[in-house]
């Protein structure tokens, strides 16, 4: 008994990789990799006329690094932060420097995940385009175009270029964005050095407090009208699995799938959090907090306030459970409160749900049926999509890449992936009525 005891415990790792194995090897991404390598900004020469083959060297901007930016953490907390900082290198007049989305510094390229491997670094180009990965400014803006960190690193990581660092020590955190965004904007514009880094080691250069409070509105103007949102776009992997989804999604015609500035006519999609919101919506109402940062704005429709149930816990904690970890029924409810006053509104018809979601397939499918009881034509949620191994490690930016174009958001008041969404479609133009929270 003791030996079968003994050979069972001996082969049980074994048993732990067939497992892991199975669920397969994740992509690499070097296609990605090799793009943006190609990037023009990243040639350290060009040909001096069509006929002279000769080369001569390249004017190059100054560089502007964060070596403390976000890593381990969630997608939109890393991509939030990533905006913000690419923002204060446009408005400064320096190129950004961006990085891999890093889940673990591990020098192996997979980590693990449950009892599965996840990439332990996606280039940021698998999942976003635009100014902040490197991507193209508008016509006529004279701003230089963003790198990457292993750009950075040949260009600025020998003795001869050793980087000019700015302490967060003495930033202004405690005050409003716009006036974070000015003090940094100034400390850049004395520094002639052309590599630059920030050191946050003080304390973070834009922290959870200032995503999480009313303090980062006072950038919404500046940065919903900046090119940093007006030129964001999904990466083509992304956007190659919305198209590949078509059928699901059901656009009006074929071609509304392929072109990004209009809306999915009739869908509204709604952001379901579970996993650890089980906890931390309860946690939530023992810290009082608020919605998300940009949540708050005030020409959004729906408004979070606690304050009558500050006396009585049971009901304060009632509340914050119902915008954040609704019930069937609730969601049922506000998603048939959102059909008929937009209906009402004259906005238009919703006939159609996408409920993005990391909950089990099996609880989605009882709130699917509840949905049709209720007169929805069709749902299709998260659990639904057919993606491949590229796509499989980048589906929440293709979940969101599916909330920003559905005619209606229910967006989550407290997650930074519902903020993310506001404010792509704010930046979109897309009517502020088509907006709205659980």
């Amino acid at each position: 008994m003791l030996c079968r005891l003994l050979s069972c415990l001996a082969l049980t790792p074994v048993f732990v990789l067939l497992i892991v194995l199975c669920q397969g090897i994740p992509p690499t991404y070097r296609d990605v990799r090799l793009f943006e390598r190609r990037l023009t900004q990243h040639s350290l020469t060009i040909p001096s006329s069509a006929v002279d083959e000769a080369a001569r060297p390249v004017h190059h901007p100054r560089y502007l690094r964060f070596p403390g930016h976000l890593w381990g953490h969630g997608l939109n907390n890393v991509l939030q932060e990533a905006l913000l900082m690419s923002y204060l290198a446009y408005v400064s007049n320096v190129s950004f420097v961006f990085e891999d989305y890093t889940w673990t510094r591990t020098p192996l390229p997979w980590s693990m995940y449950g009892f599965a491997l996840r990439p332990a670094r996606i280039p940021l180009n698998a999942i976003i385009s635009g100014p902040t990965a490197g991507g193209p400014m508008p016509h006529g803006s004279q701003a230089p175009l963003a790198v990457s960190a292993e750009f950075y690193e040949q260009t600025c990581g020998g003795p001869e270029a050793k980087p000019y660092v700015i302490s967060s020590a003495f930033a202004p955190n405690d005050e409003d964005g716009a006036t974070i965004i000015e003090w940094w904007t100034q400390q850049l514009a004395s520094v002639q050095e052309r590599c630059i880094e920030i050191d946050s080691t003080p304390h973070d250069l834009f922290d959870r407090f200032l995503f999480g409070g009313p303090r980062i509105l006072s950038l919404w103007d500046s940065l919903t009208s900046s090119p940093i949102l007006s030129e964001f776009a999904w990466s083509p992997i992304v956007q190659s699995a919305v198209a590949r989804n078509f059928a699901l999604l059901r656009p009006h015609t074929v071609n509304d799938i392929y072109a990004t500035s209009s809306s999915l006519q009739g869908l509204v999609a709604v952001h379901l959090r579970r996993g650890d919101y089980k906890r931390h919506c309860p946690n939530l109402a023992k810290w009082g907090a608020r919605y998300m940062g940009f949540n708050q704005h005030p020409s959004l429709l729906d408004h979070f306030d606690p304050s009558p149930y500050e006396d009585d816990s049971v009901l304060k904690e009632e509340y914050y459970l119902a915008h954040c970890l609704p019930t069937i029924e609730q969601l049922v409810s506000v998603l048939r409160t959102v059909r008929r006053e937009y209906h009402a509104q004259g906005a238009g018809t919703l006939n159609r749900v996408y409920i993005l979601s990391n909950e089990r397939a099996w609880a989605l499918g009882e709130l699917t049926n509840a949905l049709k009881d209720d007169g929805w034509e069709d749902i299709v949620s998260t659990v639904d999509l057919h993606l491949d191994a590229e796509q499989q490690h980048v589906s929440m930016a293709v979940d969101m890449a599916i909330a920003e174009r559905a005619e209606v958001f229910i967006g989550n008041g407290f997650s930074s992936l519902s903020s993310n969404v506001v404010l792509l479609r704010m930046a979109k133009g897309m009517d502020v009525r088509s907006n709205r929270f659980l």
